[in-house]
């Protein structure tokens, strides 16, 4: 499709995906097992934190509400992803598109959110643990749950509507899944607003969590390094996977911008490609693990659980 003539784009052509003959098969057998082992694991989590009622308190809804997220992410990637890979033509049509784009940037705006949220959630329990369970209830923490998921959406339908208007002169996208960004350089229409609010959304959605994020850890520190030892361990044993969580986010979601607005032709294809799925696909499956590992109180209900099927 040429790139100086307006179109009406009915369908988009993925240009990422390299021609590996047979070993495609083996690609959609490793995807395939990693999303069961996505589904699987924060499934499991989301049905003891539901059924457990020792676990109705504010850290675990947030948990919860992440592993629900993480669910959300990896079905808007991964069917999709399983498709492309068996098939010999990369196209996917303009609806569906979007909405992928519409379900992957919603999720990695409720996964910072969220992780706003629980900073937040850690210094209210360290910093003031006898003031807790009256400043942070868990009709508060559903409250704060629901604004996070309605902020996202609604935040990111502005962006959609913008990206809708568009005339697109091109429909080659190179990416392996659908990205907002390069949709809009196939633009031949003015896109100075869509930049302008893509930029805005950027900051608002990174800089602005941030903030309260860096607050909460401050005053954390200050009371560890004040504190008794059992006040350290059990700062560091709440937030540790927090941290790894958020880092390891910020690391994945900063090349995807990155590479979506700069020249990254230097770097080697494949690496292109692995980096632009890390974010979705090892986040999905760390936070699972992380948490469950980390969390005496939800470790060792798993445990009960998984003791309880194998009699």
């Amino acid at each position: 499709m040429s790139n100086s003539t307006s179109l009406t784009v009915s369908y988009f052509i993925l240009g990422a995906y390299l021609n590996i003959g047979y070993l495609r098969y083996l690609c959609f057998m490793i995807t395939a097992m990693l999303y069961i082992v996505i589904v699987v694991a924060n499934t499991s989590l989301i049905v003891v934190i539901c059924v457990n009622r020792s676990l109705h308190e504010p850290m675990y809804l947030f948990l919860c509400s992440l592993f629900v997220n993480e669910l959300y992410g990896s079905t808007g990637l991964f069917p999709f992803l399983l498709l492309q890979i068996l098939s010999d033509i990369h196209t996917v049509s303009a609806p569906l598109c979007f909405l992928q784009i519409f379900c992957l940037y919603t999720y990695a705006n409720i996964q910072f959110c969220n992780l706003t949220v629980m900073s937040y959630d850690r210094y209210l329990a360290i910093c003031y643990p006898l003031q807790y369970n009256t400043r942070m209830t868990s009709h508060k923490a559903v409250i704060l749950i629901i604004l996070v998921w309605l902020y996202s959406f609604v935040k990111f339908l502005i962006t959609l509507s913008l990206n809708i208007r568009l005339t697109l002169c091109g429909n080659i996208i190179n990416g392996l899944y659908c990205n907002n960004h390069l949709v809009v350089k196939l633009a031949c229409s003015d896109t100075q607003v869509n930049n302008m609010y893509g930029l805005f959304s950027i900051v608002f959605s990174i800089l602005v969590p941030l903030f309260p994020i860096l607050f909460s850890y401050m005053r954390i520190l200050r009371v560890c390094f004040s504190g008794s030892k059992q006040t350290r361990q059990k700062a560091l044993s709440t937030c540790t996977p927090h941290l790894v969580s958020l880092l390891n986010f910020s690391f994945g979601c900063s090349f995807e911008i990155l590479q979506s607005r700069f020249d990254m032709s230097g770097v080697p294809s494949v690496l292109r490609i692995v980096l632009s799925l890390y974010f979705l696909i090892i986040q999905p499956l760390m936070n699972p693990v992380m948490y469950g590992l980390q969390m005496s109180k939800l470790r060792n209900i798993c445990k009960h659980v998984l003791r309880y099927k194998l009699k």
